[in-house]
């Protein structure tokens, strides 16, 4: 039942026991006036259509008795429902007024319904103001993210237009990274942020997993072998339903959040379809996951200490990425303690 439905029922039920109380006083009143007045001032009543001056003082005391139950009634529930609404009003009046930190309050007083109100209210204006700062801090790690690949490029461009650079093959391998670099966090940011409003569309078709792993795997071993990872594999080789560009994309992400934090190592790729969920698991050595920062671990911007994510590299992205792909397969990501002593990341989603 939505609160205007309940506060309508309350003022109905409220309203009809006033009506009942008020006719029950007439009614019954009547009787016990008539029966005292007959049995010991039978003169007072009056023989015509016009009342006596008792019978007069007994309508009049009749209606100020129904007057004085309507008022305390009325009063007892604007008690019980206004002052709620009023705090509403006046909270939805700052909160236009761009203050998100406006709140509504209600005391015990207050009917359920209008509780609820106030409670349903606060709750909007925490999650306007979560959402306000998350932009905040959202535009202040965009500008971040953005400004150490830009001043590089600009560094090196104006250098070599000024020629005090030479053109060299390693300097345009180098802007090359940089340019990667944002490539790399433009998509990141387009895929949360098709994800954020729905729209991340998948590709969805039978796809051979272990087949798609191996070949990723494949493509960056490389650079796992200067990280020091040793790569151990366990694939399932049953056929599942995914978008595997997307997969594949996700598994990037993991592969390369492992050579950015964890130790050199022991690194292990599994896939496995069970209970009709698809779970592709990447397991490090160590040195782990904080259990403070393992909920917070996929959400954008989230590495840890800030030091060592800026010495390691990377946008802090990759893990929400993961997050939005597993998501819009209808399944999530996880990060648990690993049985080797690291961090165990989780993709699922049902097969």
């Amino acid at each position: 039942m939505s609160a205007a439905a309940g506060l309508r029922r309350q003022v109905v039920m409220t309203m009809s026991a006033v009506t009942l109380a008020v006719v029950l006083l007439c009614v019954l009143g009547s009787y016990a006036f008539y029966a005292l007045l007959l049995t010991f001032h039978p003169a007072s009543v009056s023989d015509s259509w016009m009342p006596s001056s008792v019978e007069l003082a007994w309508v009049m005391i009749t209606l100020v008795l129904a007057l004085l139950i309507a008022v305390y009634v009325a009063t007892r529930l604007s008690r019980r429902i206004l002052p709620p609404l009023d705090s509403v009003a006046i909270s939805l009046r700052q909160l236009a007024q761009g203050d998100l930190s406006a709140r509504a309050s209600a005391d015990d007083r207050a009917l359920h319904e209008a509780a609820q109100l106030v409670h349903d209210f606060n709750a909007t204006a925490q999650r306007l103001e979560r959402m306000a700062q998350e932009r905040a801090f959202w535009s202040a790690a965009i500008a971040h993210e953005l400004r150490t690949p830009v001043t590089i490029l600009s560094g090196r461009l104006q250098g070599l237009s000024d020629g005090v650079f030479e053109p060299s093959a390693a300097m345009l391998a180098s802007l090359m990274t940089q340019v990667e670099g944002l490539t790399r966090l433009i998509d990141d940011l387009r895929v949360l942020g098709l994800q954020e409003s729905g729209h991340l569309q998948l590709q969805l078709q039978t796809t051979c997993l272990a087949g798609e792993i191996r070949s990723m795997v494949l493509a960056v071993e490389p650079a796992l072998q200067a990280s020091g990872m040793a790569l151990t594999l366990d694939l399932a080789d049953q056929p599942v339903l995914c978008d595997p560009v997307r997969i594949r994309q996700a598994l990037l992400a993991l592969l390369e959040n492992a050579m950015q934090h964890a130790q050199p190592g022991a690194l292990h790729v599994a896939a496995s379809v069970r209970a009709g969920m698809c779970t592709v698991r990447v397991e490090d050595s160590g040195p782990g996951v904080d259990a403070e920062l393992a909920p917070r671990i996929f959400d954008a911007f989230q590495r840890g200490e800030l030091a060592r994510a800026r010495r390691a590299g990377g946008s802090g992205l990759g893990l929400a990425v993961v997050q939005a792909i597993a998501q819009a397969h209808g399944g999530q990501a996880r990060c648990l303690a690993g049985s080797r002593g690291g961090a165990a990341f989780e993709l699922s989603w049902p097969a």
